[in-house]
């Protein structure tokens, strides 16, 4: 089988991790996985990290260096068409539905007679609809082969569409985490702390400081955990247009000695983030999945996450990994961050909770679904 993949962007860790499994495991099967990346970076990355190439391990071909806005959409089509007639293949995955340029992919992938499946990490609730995008997504979706999603509530949102159930597959995904991670060694450090673990009440935030992430309501919600406990501490880890707005409110709400806008960490700096914290909070009214949840649980770290972000079903068991609230609102918020601090009172048994709902989700297990689900596919047409 000849597989090959179309990315939009070099720029994330985890689509890094994911496709070095993938190669890897491919190439022990006797399968072909040639993998094609549009472009570096896109603008709201490029603020964030650079391009670490340490997690692609793996042989690629890059279309286009810089940022995906910089390259003219006539420009993005005619190298795709180029790459899709020159490189052989019987499955061909789709970057997305959202570009004209993965229309065009579609097309020929229908002319070419090739199998193709998509990558599809939306769900309903994850952005506001408008009667011509369904249209145009349903008529995509109706010349698609298969569906590689993240997660069940990505699987409910292609089904939504008139998609058979047996054409998705979910868990095609899973986080990046610093080289030489290893969950043994994570649980070990904490029983051998045990009850000497310190506990504090310090949250972090990881991610784009943006509208959607719900960041205003953190803050306020926080106000009521500090007005409790003035040794209350949160972190705004992550850079983003909201960053004096955010400013200003903490300033406002005379916060400034117990939040503190931390600017942008790097993957290997995790490991010490989640383990000073009682929890990470993403607060979010978009979210597709959230894979900063796939990390902190990962370094046993509980989560307060709101019902509008695609990880919840999956990640988020109430009381055992952390808490799930009512996205907007605040009250809601600042009640389950208070709740999940207490679960860190036994911070052992608590990692080892977050560690056993990680064990499912991991870059191996990701690659095994999607070519699980090539291979479905493949047999079905």
């Amino acid at each position: 089988m000849r597989l090959l993949i179309y990315h939009n962007i070099l720029w994330p860790k985890h689509i890094g991790a994911v496709f070095s499994s993938l190669y890897s495991v491919g190439s022990q099967c006797g399968i072909s996985v040639r993998i094609v990346h549009l472009a570096e970076t896109e603008m709201m990355r490029a603020g964030l990290s650079i391009v670490d190439l340490s997690y692609h391990v793996y042989p690629y071909c890059l279309l286009f260096h810089g940022s995906y806005e910089d390259v003219g959409t006539a420009k993005m089509v005619f190298a795709l068409a180029r790459t899709i007639l020159t490189h052989p293949s019987d499955i061909v995955i789709l970057p997305g539905y959202e570009r004209v340029e993965y229309w065009v992919l579609l097309a020929l992938c229908v002319l070419l007679r090739r199998t193709r499946l998509v990558f599809v990490d939306s769900t309903a609730l994850d952005r506001p609809k408008t009667r011509w995008k369904e249209l145009a997504k349903k008529l995509f979706f109706a010349h698609c082969d298969g569906f590689l999603c993240y997660g069940s509530r990505s699987r409910s949102y292609v089904s939504s569409y008139g998609v058979s159930a047996t054409k998705s597959f979910g868990g095609c995904q899973a986080t990046a985490l610093a080289h030489g991670y290893d969950a043994r060694e994570i649980q070990r450090a904490y029983d051998k702390a045990g009850s000497n673990w310190v506990h504090g009440s310090r949250f972090v935030f990881i991610g784009r400081l943006a509208t959607e992430k719900g960041l205003y309501d953190l803050v306020e919600a926080f106000k009521t955990v500090y007005d409790r406990n003035p040794l209350a501490r949160l972190d705004l880890i992550g850079a983003g247009s909201l960053r004096d707005a955010l400013a200003s409110q903490i300033a406002r709400l005379g916060l400034h000695e117990a939040v503190t806008l931390c600017g942008t960490r790097d993957v290997s700096e995790f490991a010490s983030i989640f383990a000073r914290s009682v929890a990470l909070v993403l607060p979010s009214y978009s979210e597709p999945w959230g894979l900063v949840v796939n990390e902190a649980l990962s370094y046993g770290c509980p989560v307060v996450v709101s019902d509008r972000c695609g990880c919840v079903p999956e990640l988020v068991v109430n009381g055992v990994s952390g808490f799930v609230f009512e996205a907007g609102n605040v009250a809601a918020l600042s009640a389950a961050m208070s709740a999940a601090a207490r679960l860190s009172e036994d911070r052992p048994a608590t990692v080892r909770r977050c560690l056993e709902v990680m064990e499912r989700f991991t870059p191996d297990r990701a690659a095994e679904n999607i070519l699980q689900g090539c291979k479905t596919t493949m047999d079905r047409v």
